[in-house]
């Protein structure tokens, strides 16, 4: 048995879980995701509580529903006294290091106004020491500095991302080149860039460190580096979902976000088959260039005798839509848009290797799992709970029987797209998804009507809201979201009282 010396966690951009758990895993080459879930526990009914990315990750790393930590949107900032992994971390005394990003926009009252940190979303969150920097729009960072070091003509953000056309793509000539290479080398890429930059600092450091690696991929613009571009046969590939009903917001959100919008260079692109099929393709190509680097490091933890001795966690932060249901990315209410995967493998708990958890959990629950596992304690104001019973193999019974999420898809200073479709403001702007095992219910803070998805009939192909049948699931659901709500409001104080002896805060039950 080893010890947790020293901390992986891994997030991989927009990695739907069904890549492990479902379709799209019976053709993803995904075999150092699939022997890290052999040898630790993985959770298959895991869902992120919001997207797109800088909300979630606000909501993984602090443990918060996007209803309490109040960071909805990339750029809406997040307060900076909102206690996460990394201040818990220092201030137990561990040095939380980052390489990659986080996409926290700064809380412009801690910093001075002309702090270029306020002109940017992609920024880190308070606690982190930002060992290697990396951001997607960011044109003067480290990635891209590499490149030109090594003679590569480097267009700016989002031209980086464009398929190399002039190197044809040799499994179908027919049609848009969605599955040419990209302009860098599977060896010059951003994923192994990254990777390349962690087994370095690694490989100079003392055990006890604590390291999040973040890719970027397999996020868009989806572009992927020879070989992994011509990896996977489109014509192999499951067709995207089909729905039997119209919705106003899934309109919208068709308009807003279209398949031109996934690749870079291709603006009147067109849903046809063949085209999702090569998207899907070459998303599936990107995931397994991220799980080939995975493979390095854990070679590189085994080489160095430090594999059991390192807590690694591997997460997503939201997924992606890949044309189900007409619809692309992450900011729909689809189970494909925040499905995530979760492996943890514990060198301590040993016992438990290979469990598949079908319970369900939430994204909130990856910090406070890690801070417990890492004998921290767990602030009051994170709503997630510890995962450390089912990694020991003694869940508890009174776990929660739903997962909830939230979107919010206005702007308080241009209008969306959907709120000019709707016409809606921006606090209108915004729903909720509770699931059980069997239903799933979308609220929408307007006045849309909401969607009522029976998983047991047509699942999210039909909606059934309007169904007289369906009136008492409606309403139990409806219920459901309520008392979510109200049981987890922000939770900073609510456990303290200020009393004859000082402030007293009750114990956190565990």
């Amino acid at each position: 048995m080893g010890s947790r010396t020293n901390t992986l966690f891994v997030i991989i951009d927009q990695l739907r879980a069904d890549c492990l758990f479902g379709a799209l895993g019976q053709h993803a080459h995904l075999p150092n995701l699939r022997a890290l879930m052999s040898d630790g526990v993985s959770f298959a009914n895991h869902y992120s509580v919001c997207a797109p990315c800088g909300p979630s990750r606000a909501s993984i790393l602090t443990g918060q529903y996007a209803m309490n930590h109040r960071a909805v949107r990339n750029g809406t900032p997040l307060r900076h006294d909102t206690p996460n992994l990394a201040t818990e971390l220092r201030r137990a005394g561990h040095d939380p290091m980052l390489f990659g990003y986080t996409d926290s926009a700064q809380d412009p009252r801690a910093l001075a106004p002309s702090d270029p940190r306020l002109h940017s979303y992609e920024e880190v969150m308070p606690g982190f020491r930002e060992v290697v920097r990396q951001r997607q729009e960011d044109d003067i960072g480290p990635w891209r500095a590499y490149l030109v070091a090594h003679g590569y003509k480097v267009p700016a953000f989002p031209a980086l991302y464009r398929p190399d056309v002039a190197q044809p793509d040799l499994q179908d000539l027919t049609g848009p080149d969605l599955c040419a290479p990209a302009l860098y080398a599977a060896k010059d890429s951003d994923t192994a860039f990254l990777t390349d930059r962690l087994l370095e600092d690694l490989a100079a450091r003392p055990r006890g460190w604590f390291a999040h690696i973040t890719y970027i991929r397999p996020h868009p613009p989806f572009v992927a580096p020879a070989p992994y571009n011509q990896m996977y046969d489109p014509a192999a590939m499951p067709a995207a979902l089909s729905d039997t009903y119209e919705h106003p917001h899934k309109a919208a959100t068709r308009r807003a976000r279209p398949i031109s919008g996934v690749v870079e260079g291709f603006g009147d692109l067109q849903p046809t088959p063949e085209n999702i099929a090569r998207i899907r393709a070459v998303y599936l190509g990107l995931a397994t260039e991220v799980d080939h680097h995975i493979g390095r490091i854990v070679a590189y933890l085994n080489h160095s005798q430090q594999f059991e001795d390192t807590l690694i966690v591997i997460t997503s932060d939201h997924g992606e839509m890949l044309g189900d249901y007409g619809l692309w990315g992450k900011q729909t209410y689809h189970d494909a848009a925040f499905h995530t995967p979760l492996i943890i493998r514990d060198p301590v708990n040993r016992t438990t290797a290979g469990s598949v958890i079908t319970t369900p959990t939430e994204s909130v629950d990856v910090t406070p799992t890690m801070l417990d596992l890492l004998n921290v304690d767990v602030p009051h104001s994170m709503d997630g709970r510890s995962l450390r019973p089912f990694v020991q193999g003694t869940p508890p019974q009174d776990w929660r029987t739903h997962t909830f999420s939230e979107l919010d898809y206005g702007n308080p200073i241009q209008p969306s797209s959907w709120q000019r479709a709707l016409g809606i403001g921006h606090d209108q702007a915004n729903l909720s998804v509770v699931r059980t095992d069997r239903y799933r219910l979308v609220q929408f803070a307007s006045d849309l009507a909401p969607i009522l998805f029976d998983m047991t009939q047509a699942g999210e192909a039909q909606n059934i809201a309007a169904d007289p049948t369906a009136f008492g699931p409606l309403l139990d659901m409806t219920q459901r979201m309520l008392q979510h709500r109200m049981r987890h409001p922000e939770g900073t104080f609510a456990h303290t009282l200020i009393g004859p002896n000082g402030p007293e805060t009750a114990a956190l039950a565990r």
